[in-house]
């Protein structure tokens, strides 16, 4: 019985998660999918419209840490409560910046947002892991649930196009901004249901471990460089920081490249939204497939092979002749699929590395997450491809994408190798 009651208890949890993972991609996306209408209403830089996607991300270097110690020390039920009304608070300011037309207020409301994302992250991440009995197991969780993350990822932009339309000239944040109340509204749902369910709490701090931080026997500091003696904890948090700029500066300056009047590859919000969507969508079936062989296939072998392909793909994005081809009606350049198929490469990254970082790190575990999640405020250096795009242009800027996608391909074959156990 008791058997029994565990494994409907994990069930639960696992399925909570799930919904978790969604929402983080639809809510970051959204911000993503906003660059060509902060260029257009408010007449921001190519740099500048990517501070919607840099603020969210750079909320996560504040909140990685502390976000750590709260899962450690209230729990992951406490943590994803904290999250979702932090994330509705967040949304709420951008919706209001629809009404007042700030560029300044719907950046602070991105960077709120940020929070929540960052929360949500250090409770699915470490419970799906552990849920799963890390390794292989362990794996296989975290891809199903990124196949999750990826539908949302897929939607938001879709949604976002569809609102916005072909007048992009004459696009606004309040086009956009039913996708942002459909978000809350899913948010009040997951609240609601959460604060109503179990949640098991593998590594809530133990009433010994709880007296020995009073008595200050033990510290924040000492837990950090405990998570950093790990070198391929290290390695990844740096592998991660890169990573994220790899995963949104894709779709991102694909988006501007075809909605910038005067471009090659110009077509429009609308077609430009369906083909960043379908990037998301391959990050999906990238997900699905990962999580169907990940008890099979380590991670490490995903990655070095999808860092491989991803650099040829990027190639191909830049130097592909330029050329409209037609598919179900709607008129793209034809290196823009190279692009999208690039959404295949990054599927199982974000799961992958993760797994291998968090290998072995025991007790360090929740804070090793912090550090994790504070990494993640790498895509706060989107606006430096957006820099490097008004210099270069949109599609030679890949090759910052390249060099990011050599480091991860790097830690793969020699960083994720496991120095020590906790």
């Amino acid at each position: 019985m008791e058997t029994q009651e565990k494994k409907g208890g994990n069930i639960a949890a696992i399925g909570m998660m799930f919904a978790l993972f969604f929402m983080i991609a639809f809510v970051t996306n959204l911000a993503g999918s906003m660059g060509p209408v902060l260029k257009n209403q408010f007449g921001a830089s190519d740099g500048a419209s990517q501070f919607g996607s840099a603020a969210n991300f750079f909320a996560y270097l504040f909140m990685g840490i502390p976000g750590g110690l709260i899962l450690k020390r209230k729990g992951y039920k406490f943590t994803s409560l904290l999250a979702i009304a932090i994330g509705i608070a967040g949304l709420g300011v951008q919706v209001a910046s629809a009404f007042v037309e700030s560029f300044s207020v719907y950046v602070a409301g991105a960077f709120v947002a940020g929070f929540s994302m960052c929360l949500l992250n250090l409770v699915v991440n470490p419970l799906l892991n552990t849920l799963g009995g890390e390794g292989k197991k362990g794996n296989q969780l975290v891809q199903f649930g990124c196949t999750l993350n990826s539908v949302g990822a897929t939607l938001a932009p879709w949604l976002a196009g569809k609102l916005i339309g072909d007048e992009i000239a004459k696009a606004k944040v309040m086009d956009a901004a039913w996708a942002l109340y459909i978000a809350i509204g899913i948010f009040v749902a997951a609240f609601i249901v959460i604060s109503l369910s179990k949640i098991p709490e593998p590594h809530m701090e133990t009433a010994d471990e709880k007296a020995a931080r009073l008595a200050g026997k033990t510290s924040v500091v000492g837990d950090i460089f405990g998570a950093l003696k790990f070198r391929h904890f290290t390695l990844g948090a740096i592998a991660i920081f890169l990573y994220i700029i790899i995963e949104s500066g894709i779709p991102n300056f694909m988006n501007l490249y075809m909605t910038t009047e005067g471009t090659p590859g110009y077509v429009g919000a609308a077609v430009a939204g369906s083909l960043v969507a379908a990037y998301w969508f391959c990050m999906m079936i990238g997900r699905l497939i990962g999580g169907s062989i990940g008890s099979k296939i380590s991670s490490r072998t995903m990655i070095v092979g999808c860092s491989v392909i991803g650099i040829a793909l990027m190639l191909a994005t830049m130097y592909t002749p330029v050329k409209m081809v037609t598919v179900m009606g709607k008129t793209f350049p034809l290196a823009m699929c190279f692009g999208v198929l690039c959404g295949l490469c990054t599927s199982v990254m974000w799961g992958g590395i993760f797994n291998m970082a968090a290998e072995g790190l025991g007790k360090y575990v929740p804070m090793g997450s912090g550090i994790f999640m504070a990494m993640v405020f790498g895509g706060m250096l989107l606006p430096v491809q957006g820099w490097l795009a008004e210099k270069v242009g949109y599609l030679q800027s890949y090759w910052m994408t390249i060099g990011l996608f050599a480091y991860v391909l790097f830690y793969a074959l020699i960083g994720s190798r496991v120095s020590k156990k906790a």
